[in-house]
């Protein structure tokens, strides 16, 4: 397996509650290693961008809003397989369907509120990074 490098967000939800080092110790113990981390307030034009994908879908404006609604964490993770792996440490985007010890099980309180981002491709990943980091910012 290689080593690879994902994107994460720990999303308004769960800074509001202060859940940020409770949700980057289930990412620890997963054995992903936190490459980048910061903690900012994002624009509407980043979010807007960030879900493009999104764009033509009823929950847009919704999502776009709860982004914005309050500070993020946005991450760089490293480790073996990493953008599989996340994705099965958040577990399901419905929290009622997440399996146990899962970020989501454990944190979100919603399908909309449901605590973390992570990539779905590395891809996806590449540019999600880009986004919101510098490679000088990344610190393997």
């Amino acid at each position: 397996m290689a080593l690879e490098r994902t994107f994460s967000i720990i999303k308004p939800d769960a800074t509001e509650r202060n859940l940020t080092g409770q949700v980057n110790a289930v990412i620890e113990k997963a054995g992903l290693r936190i490459v980048a981390q910061k903690r900012i307030r994002m624009t509407r034009e980043q979010a807007e961008t960030f879900y493009s994908v999104h764009r033509e879908r009823p929950f847009f404006g919704e999502l776009v809003d709860f982004m914005i609604s309050g500070p993020v964490v946005v991450q760089v993770l490293e480790g073996e397989n990493a953008i599989a792996r996340y994705r099965e440490v958040m577990g399901a985007t419905n929290p009622a369907n997440a399996a146990d010890g899962t970020i989501r099980k454990l944190f979100a309180k919603s399908v909309g509120e449901n605590t973390a981002h992570g990539s779905d491709a590395a891809e996806t990943a590449a540019i999600e990074i880009a986004q919101f980091f510098a490679g000088n910012e990344i610190v393997g």
